[in-house]
């Protein structure tokens, strides 16, 4: 996953320093000039022999501008221009028949709906329209080629950006939708990233009283999700990932605040959460380990071998400042 597409940079530092400081007279009129070039690059969207550049551009500068999401939403024909470019790879979805200039473009398509479905302004006027669905379908495929991974991965930043923030609205409308059983294909046959972004939108719809309620209301929900994350721990096992298992153990431990659900993981829950076997996986993690000891306790196991013991630690109080993923 070296040589992602820029659209999945979401860490990488745009505008970097100048050879020279502005002065803060100078900072209004650099603002302008970005702004400028922004809707410049905006209006360029709507002309089909301009757009490629235009998603380009706009995809790896979407840092730099500050109110993009605003004025994505609200200039005329943007949206549908950016719904046009997912539309379009529909026909080569099944059969497979992505190609990686394909996938690159959509995926920076896609970069501009993450940055919309994150601003406060725009997140719920994005949710009201149902754009998620048109992800849908990217999230239904099972292609394992690079092409198909980038887009799945990049769906699922839009979904996450939605679910980052907590709000029961949002997970409301996911949970009308087929969102579960998509994440949990991802999970199960995706890459490790992909299984991470989509372990952590479960994770985030399971925080929500609306989720787990809804997950725990008929054991086929709840085993559904149960034998998914059993699954990705028996595979851990073989290739660790401690991002990854942070985010299983965190499911597992909101799982057990639901009194039905938590007398089913008694006999559920996979042994090598019981046993020493990640013990050296989350040697450096404490908040993990934490999250661990809570959920054996909570189930009923004293401890796990090879992490410590005590009634102090088994009762300390569960973090939840480190919820958040940072994507990519």
């Amino acid at each position: 996953m070296a040589n992602l597409p820029q659209s999945l940079s979401m860490n990488a530092q745009f505008g970097g320093p100048s050879a020279s400081t502005p002065t803060a007279a100078g900072a209004p009129a650099n603002k302008d000039r970005k702004m400028a070039s922004a809707e410049h690059l905006v209006l360029d969207l709507s002309n089909p022999d301009l757009r490629e550049n235009a998603l380009l551009e706009l995809s790896k500068k979407r840092e730099l501008f500050q109110d993009l999401a605003p004025l994505l939403w609200n200039s005329f024909g943007t949206i549908a221009a950016l719904l046009q470019e997912i539309v379009s790879i529909y026909p080569v979805l099944s059969p497979p028949n992505l190609s990686p200039a394909q996938s690159n473009r959509v995926c920076n398509a896609l970069a501009l709906l993450q940055c919309v479905a994150s601003h406060p302004d725009t997140r719920m006027l994005f949710l009201n329209a149902h754009i998620p669905l048109y992800l849908y379908p990217f999230l239904n495929t099972t292609s394992k080629s690079r092409p198909f991974e980038y887009l799945r991965l990049t769906s699922l930043g839009v979904i996450g950006a939605l679910v980052k923030v907590d709000d029961t609205e949002v997970i409301s409308f996911l949970l009308s939708t087929e969102i579960i059983p998509l994440c949990l294909r991802t999970m199960e046959m995706g890459s490790e990233l992909s299984k991470t972004v989509a372990t952590f939108i479960v994770q985030k719809i399971l925080l929500d009283d609306v989720g787990l309620d809804y997950i725990c209301t008929t054991a086929e929900r709840f085993f559904a999700v149960g034998r998914v994350l059993g699954n990705m721990v028996a595979a851990l096992a073989e290739q660790p990932s401690s991002r990854l298992l942070k985010h299983i153990i965190r499911c597992y431990l909101r799982l057990s605040d639901n009194p039905r659900a938590c007398d089913a993981l008694r006999s559920c829950l996979p042994d090598m959460l019981r046993d020493n076997t990640f013990s050296s996986c989350l040697r450096e993690d404490p908040t993990t380990r934490r999250w661990l000891q809570q959920l054996l306790h909570n189930v009923g196991v004293s401890r796990v071998p090879g992490l410590p013991a005590g009634a102090a630690f088994e009762h300390m109080l569960v973090s939840k400042a480190d919820d958040s993923l940072s994507y990519y």
